[in-house]
């Protein structure tokens, strides 16, 4: 299975929506939550986002935002 990482903050909508659909549909994930590390910040405005969650998967560009249409493909 792709490596699958949820790039999340507390008290996003959008981030717990997007956890609940991996969780549902079995997608193994790690979790970077911002406001416990900090540190991912710089990483993803390097990147160019600026809104979460971000979800980034092997072989993949990532995805911004709960887009159901998208993480579909990682099931």
């Amino acid at each position: 299975m792709e490596k699958v990482t949820v790039y999340s903050k507390n008290n996003c909508m959008q981030c717990k929506m997007t956890k609940r659909f991996l969780g549902e549909h079995n997608i193994e994930f790690v979790e970077k939550n911002i406001n416990e590390q900090p540190e991912y910040v710089d990483y993803l405005k390097e990147k160019g986002f600026m809104s979460l969650p971000v979800v980034e998967a092997e072989g993949m560009n990532a995805i911004s935002g709960f887009r159901p249409d998208q993480l579909s493909q990682l099931a």
